[in-house]
């Protein structure tokens, strides 16, 4: 489905702009640090971390996105390790990244969830953060992107539930103006999470 909504498009679906959510937090994009985006799409994330001088591997499945993220990557002047990848079946590293981030990734239900949050975590290392970003089931009535599908969205619970025994450092719902391209346009109801990995 991602590779047809992309091809079918001629310019970045989302934009080449950053998540609101990275400029928010850029506090915590550490130069030299390892940082992994899970479901990157067409780069806008991952080659903003690499502006701010990380090692970045990206992970995509929509060959078509994942050009247009080289293209970007290549008109910033940064290098990001872009990988071809399903993160539902995909054999996740271990205690690898000091960041790992997913950034509006609801494309799938609980339990494919599920699957992606024990990947991200696996793949953090001690002391290593989580940081997420997505909508909340409200957001189905704004209609101004995302799933049609609640079971996707996040919710307070459903993240503390993820990240038992984590240091939860943020999360925190809202309702915020977002203009990311023609993907992401209007108010729409959003939660941050950031979370560090016990040592």
């Amino acid at each position: 489905m991602w590779e047809n909504r992309f091809k079918a498009s001629k310019d970045y679906v989302f934009g080449k702009a950053p998540a609101q959510f990275l400029l928010d937090h850029a506090a915590y994009l550490t130069p030299g640090a390892t940082a992994l985006s899970v479901g990157d799409g067409e780069g806008r994330n991952s080659v903003f971390m690499a502006e701010q001088d990380m090692k970045v591997t990206a992970l995509e499945f929509a060959p078509t996105a994942i050009a247009r993220a080289e293209t970007l990557a290549a008109e910033k002047g940064v290098t990001v390790d872009f990988r071809n990848a399903d993160v539902l079946t995909r054999d996740w590293e271990v205690d690898t990244y000091d960041l790992t981030a997913g950034i509006f990734i609801q494309f799938t239900g609980p339990d494919g969830r599920r699957k992606i949050f024990n990947g991200m975590k696996q793949a953090t290392k001690p002391g290593g953060l989580v940081m997420l970003h997505g909508y909340t089931p409200e957001q189905i009535a704004h209609g101004t992107g995302g799933p049609p599908s609640a079971e996707n969205m996040y919710t307070d619970v459903i993240l503390r539930a993820a990240f038992v025994g984590w240091d939860i450092l943020e999360c925190r719902a809202y309702e915020r103006e977002v203009q990311e391209g023609r993907g992401h346009s209007g108010l729409s109801a959003l939660i941050d999470f950031v979370a560090r990995k016990p040592a």
